[in-house]
């Protein structure tokens, strides 16, 4: 099992412990082991109250639903920003290089531009 995002083409950023951590948990998040988990605690939330258990089992199952919920939404948010980060690297990048290009004067935009995109790392 791999947790590194597909994306994520050995771009150079510098990521602390929470980014990390972050990305190692989002990239958990949508593997397939997550959602077996999560259908099985769905299911264990239903059986709970199904069978009618003691109230302290059924605080237990909405506890840890109500718990994995806000883990999800908190990564689902840190995910977002990340991605709108890269999304305006790379606009920014190309905005740069066809300024460059309009000008005529070919400097660093172009070196810019393909680490932004990840050219190299597409072959």
């Amino acid at each position: 099992m791999t947790f590194t995002h597909p994306s994520k083409k050995g771009s150079p950023g510098r990521l602390g412990r929470f980014e990390k951590l972050a990305e190692l948990a989002s990239n958990f998040t949508s593997s397939a082991f997550f959602s077996c988990l999560c259908i099985l605690l769905v299911a264990a939330f239903v059986t709970v109250h199904l069978f009618h258990l003691p109230m302290e089992w059924q605080h237990l199952a909405g506890d840890a639903m109500g718990a994995v919920s806000l883990l999800l939404l908190a990564l689902l948010k840190n995910s977002e920003r990340r991605a709108e980060h890269a999304i305006q690297r790379k606009l920014d990048a190309i905005a740069h290089a066809l300024l460059e290009q309009r000008e005529g004067a070919w400097s660093s935009a172009h070196g810019e531009l393909q680490d932004a995109i990840g050219i190299e790392e597409q072959e």
